[in-house]
């Protein structure tokens, strides 16, 4: 007994043409040279937290009731990265290392109780990285003398900007140093 297989034929359609991709244009011109402002808080840190943009990894770190003309900051590249006051080493992975200085404690002025639930050497608290294109790591290094210090390893050293807004102070690292994606 044999089987008998039956072909159907269906006429060649053409397939959809392939939907334009577009290029995502990337601001570019950020640079990756140490950014400073001269200001101060007495408002403390509460909050760090990150987010992933089309064309930057974005840090946040949240200074509730600073304007932006009062957040202080200095951000660049280092070797590696030492915690003020002790001058500890804390090692942060990635090809490259931003510290991160806000000039605003992670405490109470007043009382000395710490306002951000960072430990000294760890993982920013409730950050989650997995995924990012360019962030590889974060580091708390501590808050000496109304500054609070952060480590930032991302993939390599990359163009930066950094952005003071009232309440928050914004760090923004591209994923490039193309203006494309």
């Amino acid at each position: 007994m044999t089987a008998t297989l039956g072909v159907a034929a269906i006429p060649a359609q053409a397939a959809p043409a392939a939907a334009a991709r577009t290029a995502t244009v990337c601001p570019t011109g950020w640079g990756s040279i140490a950014k400073t402002y001269s200001a101060g808080t007495m408002e403390s840190v509460r909050n760090a937290r990150t987010g992933q943009h089309a064309c930057y990894d974005r840090l946040v770190i949240d200074v509730p009731g600073a304007t932006a003309a009062q957040l202080g900051y200095t951000v660049q590249y280092v070797t590696r990265l030492y915690q003020d006051g002790s001058g500890r080493y804390i090692p942060v992975a990635g090809g490259a290392i931003l510290e991160v200085r806000v000039s605003a404690p992670a405490y109470d002025p007043e009382t000395g109780t710490p306002t951000y639930p960072a430990r000294a050497g760890q993982p920013l608290p409730g950050v989650n990285i997995t995924g990012y294109r360019t962030f590889r790591d974060t580091r708390y290094a501590g808050s000496f003398e109304g500054d609070t210090q952060l480590g930032l390893g991302v993939r390599a050293r990359l163009p930066f900007r950094v952005l003071p807004l009232d309440g928050r102070l914004v760090i923004d690292v591209a994923h490039s140093w193309t203006a494309t994606r």
